[in-house]
């Protein structure tokens, strides 16, 4: 009788497909190849790539051994942690603040910024808010985007001094920082992104913009990816980034 396949985490399997979509970005190689080279089937690796299925440790060792980098970290092969002391308060990092003063920012996001690519267009997404016990902080996680190798997660810090909130992607030392207002009293936030812009071959280059996150409650039929002047919801989402200079809760200065 053989034995059952061992199966990472949610947590674990997460960090493996984002190191995974990196790879197939970097390398700007189809799905399709990368699921030939590693022996799986395309549908296995949609899946586990998408979480509706998490990864097994051979299949987890395939993709390495066609990519030919490590996916797992050293303590994704040992027992879990122990549950944190504070498990209800954020680091001192973050913040240090409560999951229960922070309750009031959990929940979905259409979020708005210029497109990078075409002028005069806006590119709208998804935003995922919410608590994470094992990090002991609340986290946030994109989807719906017409760019999915980019899809990016990561940690939400919310000190009391700055008055801002700063959603803080970190992948081995590169920096994404989105920094927005607290949410008006319907709920909205604004600020402003710091990334870097992908362009021909290899070359990435800083690029900021304004940023806007609606809840999802406010735009009943949202409209994702890139959105043109045609488009029913563009009024709307062009406002919104307006605010976001006009009011203003970010400034742009040229030197």
């Amino acid at each position: 009788m053989s034995t059952p396949d061992k199966q990472l985490s949610a947590e674990q399997s997460r960090q493996v497909a984002e190191t995974i979509r990196e790879e197939i970005a970097r390398r700007r190689i189809s799905r399709q190849s990368l699921a030939e080279q590693a022996k799986l089937s395309l549908s296995t690796l949609e899946k586990v790539l998408g979480g509706r299925r998490p990864f097994t440790l051979a299949t987890t060792v395939r993709l390495e051994q066609a990519l030919g980098v490590s996916l797992r970290k050293s303590q994704d092969i040992a027992p879990p942690p122990a549950a944190p002391i504070n498990g209800d308060t954020a680091p001192d990092a973050l913040g240090s603040y409560s999951r229960r003063a922070a309750a009031w920012l959990e929940g979905a996001y259409v979020t708005l910024r210029p497109s990078f690519g075409e002028k005069d267009s806006i590119y709208a997404y998804r935003t995922e808010i919410s608590w994470d016990a094992t990090a002991s902080s609340l986290v946030f996680h994109e989807g719906e985007k017409l760019d999915a190798a980019y899809t990016q997660s990561g940690e939400v810090a919310v000190p009391n001094q700055s008055g801002f909130i700063y959603l803080v992607t970190n992948r081995h030392g590169q920096y994404r920082l989105i920094t927005v207002s607290r949410p008006r009293i319907t709920g909205e936030m604004y600020g402003i992104i710091t990334t870097l812009l992908a362009g021909r071959g290899s070359l990435l280059t800083p690029i900021a913009a304004p940023i806007a996150f609606l809840p999802a409650k406010m735009v009943p039929n949202p409209s994702m990816g890139r959105i043109s002047s045609d488009d029913a919801n563009y009024a709307v989402y062009r406002e919104h980034l307006r605010r976001t200079i006009d009011e203003p809760f970010a400034l742009f200065l040229q030197g």
